[in-house]
């Protein structure tokens, strides 16, 4: 994998597999050389991030600056700061639908 494709801290990915399929999460963490941590800040909270095969996540061209720099900072973040991230994101798809 290339770096364009690599996950990276703050990303915002679909899940693709899973009980999760569907849904959007943050990427909190890699685990190399196959794994990313997930979180949603709702049903997976930062305490219990799912751990999950880079082959099942759809990863998107949009990285939370806020958590990014929160994880890059301080080595964690908050379930509020991933919700409002989420929110963001698909608050801007919902836009460009509106289009």
């Amino acid at each position: 994998m290339d770096t364009e494709t690599r996950p990276q801290k703050g990303q915002v990915v679909q899940v693709l597999r899973g009980r999760e399929a569907g849904r959007y999460a943050v990427v909190i963490g890699v685990v190399e050389p196959h794994f990313v941590l997930l979180v949603d800040g709702d049903k997976r909270k930062v305490g219990q991030a799912k751990k999950k095969n880079i082959k099942h996540i759809q990863l998107t061209h949009y990285i939370a600056r806020e958590v990014a720099e929160s994880l890059e900072k301080d080595g964690r973040v908050d379930d509020a700061k991933i919700r409002c991230a989420l929110n963001q994101y698909l608050l801007r798809q919902e836009r460009r639908k509106g289009e």
